[in-house]
């Protein structure tokens, strides 16, 4: 546990709880498996956008066309390359904890927000480890429409997932965690 996460979390605490765990998913920009299929398609769509905006302007359409095309343009630079810095961002801002009796992720870009999930009412907990012993832990059944979009910067989606612990060192560790202070918290 860190300093700087402990000193995030100490305040969500109650006055009998104790911190068991804390982390922050991993830092800087990071290739997720969702990549294979935003990056064709966004090389596409701000391909084809920045072809449009070429084309109205060298070809002194009206200027509603090149206004026209300026959203498509900044959605273009902002799958391309944008959203990467935005993970980044919001991840540098995540923090994560157990305690003997709850969950706790606080997150946020404008905002904090926190989420707190007894360990008594957690049934469906999944974990998704890698060769390196990264992983993350899911809380919660996962809505294959949203699959997809699982842990990318796309703007409303996280609130559309099951909460998660994501990207985190040593998961099978937190998870082995997690599932023993369930088993004694229920006796």
């Amino acid at each position: 546990m860190t300093f700087e996460v402990e000193q995030v979390l100490r305040p969500e605490l109650g006055r009998s709880e104790r911190l068991l765990w804390s982390g922050m998913p991993r830092q800087g920009v990071r290739l997720r498996p969702t990549d294979a299929l935003m990056i064709p398609f966004s090389l596409l769509w701000g391909g084809f956008a920045f072809f449009w905006e070429y084309s109205v302007t060298s070809q002194g359409s009206p200027f509603f066309f090149s206004l026209w095309g300026v959203p498509f343009v900044l959605m273009g630079l902002y799958i391309i390359v944008g959203r990467f810095f935005v993970d980044s961002y919001q991840r540098a801002r995540t923090y994560y904890g157990v305690t003997d009796q709850r969950v706790i992720i606080s997150s946020g870009l404008m905002s904090r927000e926190v989420k707190s999930l007894n360990l008594q009412g957690l049934n469906d907990i999944s974990l998704t480890e890698r060769a390196d012993r990264s992983g993350s832990i899911t809380f919660g059944p996962s809505n294959p429409m949203y699959a997809m979009w699982a842990g990318t910067s796309w703007p409303g989606m996280s609130k559309r997932q099951a909460p998660a612990f994501d990207l985190i060192d040593d998961a099978r560790k937190v998870y082995d965690v997690i599932r023993e202070t369930q088993q004694q918290a229920r006796g």
